[in-house]
């Protein structure tokens, strides 16, 4: 009598239908969420870290550059850790690592203390978030099934950075600026037992060599890269400094292939990325986040800055933007199923370019209603449209034992591109405001600001042309049956 239960020679990776899927959602969201929270909810505190733990001026930016250098280094390595280990094992060494890492940073007593706890926490992130996506591809059936789980994962994205902007306001005006970091604690206090509960340590029948010469190169060049990026605003474009950076990364990138080429069992196939989806996927994925990153940063700046908003009334600033995600997630979570996503994400994309050249207007004495909340429903709405339509091409058809190393390709360009897109638009900006007849007043900052928020709409404009001509065409959805033809002999 046929049975639907696996033999015992089935490998774990056969089994479609994943045992408690709902969850498996919920822990890839909370690791979603801590991630995501942490990237943006500590900014709005800096001024409360610099008063308390006396950061000279250069100091305070290593609070954010620690976190970064060691998440983007790290993101490429940290997509390869579930395929090699374990989904189960490395989710729980994950949260529990951010955890504990969180709650040191929030007990430090000194500048170098939370330094390298941030750094730590930038190790854990590393893997936590190439894992929830690696987990959703390897535990989901591409199709409908897939598609809802990237919609929520996406809306936990898209929403998860506004909202730490509110959170650490909340935290920092009425608690103290160490709760943006112990917060995470609890987050993974809950995560843990659920992980161990809901995800199993699925791996290849043979577990592969580890690739520590790539893993090495790989690593070195993404974290000169970041470096080189995040100093632009101390060092120009054009000085020694900047440019060795870059020449090194390059060089260490180049090496990098050259010994993945030869690699029997490398740290990345390069062949995966002659698949078209994934490949395009990249590269829009990179311009996306080189326009929001650097719009996120400067219309805190603007609020703050110009508007003289507080830190709560800033976050309160930000719900629309979360709403609009969150309704393009789910939009496009119903509709990618009938359109595909190059439609969705072509559409979305250019209403995201739309907003964003449209905050391009923003004015010295300008208003919330005013120069606010209209770009920010349109662009939001447009980037929620597109994010999860872009990660669902990029994954589609991967295998499942590659599901982390594509996770981790799709987050490094993410990240590689919100540290350029970040340095390029300061650079506008400053240069700018510089030159701006009133260059320390509202009126100069406005002016910088404006020009940076026109240059991000371009490159999101730019994903929308990579969309429509490179993105491939979905298949042909299967005819309906023709009544078989009768045949006449003449």
């Amino acid at each position: 009598m046929p049975t639907n239960r696996p033999s015992a020679a089935q490998s774990p990776h056969e089994s479609e239908r994943p045992p408690r899927p709902g969850l498996v959602l919920t822990v890839v969201c909370l690791c979603q969420l801590m991630v995501v929270l942490d990237i943006s909810v500590v900014n709005v505190a800096l001024p409360s870290i610099r008063a308390d733990l006396g950061f000279g001026a250069s100091g305070l930016q290593w609070v954010v550059n620690a976190y970064t250098l060691t998440f983007g280094g790290l993101l490429l390595l940290g997509g390869r850790v579930a395929d090699l280990v374990g989904h189960r094992r490395a989710a729980v060494a994950g949260l529990g690592v951010f955890g504990l890492t969180s709650l040191l940073g929030g007990l430090a007593q000194t500048p170098g203390e939370l330094i390298v706890a941030r750094a730590a926490q930038g190790v854990a992130g590393a893997a936590l978030l190439p894992l929830s996506l690696t987990v959703i591809t390897a535990t989901f059936a591409e199709g409908p099934a897939r598609h809802r789980a990237l919609s929520l994962w996406g809306a936990v994205a898209g929403a998860g950075g506004a909202v730490g902007v509110l959170l650490g306001g909340v935290l920092t005006e009425y608690l103290d600026w160490r709760w943006v970091l112990f917060v995470n604690v609890p987050i993974a206090a809950v995560a843990i037992p659920l992980a161990l509960a809901g995800l199993t340590d699925t791996r290849p029948a043979r577990r592969p060599r580890v690739d520590v010469v790539g893993a090495v190169l790989g690593t070195a060049a993404m974290t000169v890269l970041v470096y080189a990026m995040v100093r632009t605003d101390t060092y120009a474009w054009g000085s020694p400094r900047t440019l060795g950076g870059l020449a090194l990364a390059l060089l260490l990138g180049t090496a990098f292939v050259l010994v993945e080429r030869r690699m029997a069992e490398p740290l990345v196939r390069l062949g995966i990325l002659r698949a078209r989806s994934l490949s395009v996927a990249c590269v829009i994925i990179f311009l996306i986040a080189c326009g929001q990153f650097g719009a996120f940063y400067f219309a805190s700046l603007y609020l703050q800055g110009v508007l003289g908003y507080s830190p709560v009334t800033t976050g309160l600033a930000f719900v629309p933007f979360s709403i609009g995600v969150v309704a393009g997630t789910i939009v496009a979570s119903r509709l990618m199923p009938r359109t595909g996503a190059r439609p969705l994400l072509v559409g979305g994309l250019a209403l995201a370019a739309i907003g964003m050249g449209w905050f391009g207007w923003v004015s010295p004495d300008g208003s919330f209603l005013g120069d606010i909340l209209g770009p920010s429903l349109i662009a939001s709405l447009g980037l929620g449209l597109c994010m999860v339509t872009n990660t669902a091409a990029g994954t589609s058809g991967v295998s499942r034992e590659e599901a982390g190393l594509a996770s981790g390709l799709l987050n490094s360009a993410r990240q590689c591109g919100g540290s350029i897109g970040l340095a390029v638009l300061v650079t506008v900006a400053t240069s700018v405001t510089r030159n701006h007849t009133d260059p320390a007043g509202p009126a100069g900052l406005t002016a910088g600001y404006g020009r940076a928020f026109l240059i991000a709409g371009i490159l999101i404009a730019a994903a929308a042309l990579a969309a429509a001509l490179f993105l491939p065409k979905p298949p042909p959805r299967p005819a309906e049956k023709a009544e078989p033809a009768t045949a006449t002999t003449r």
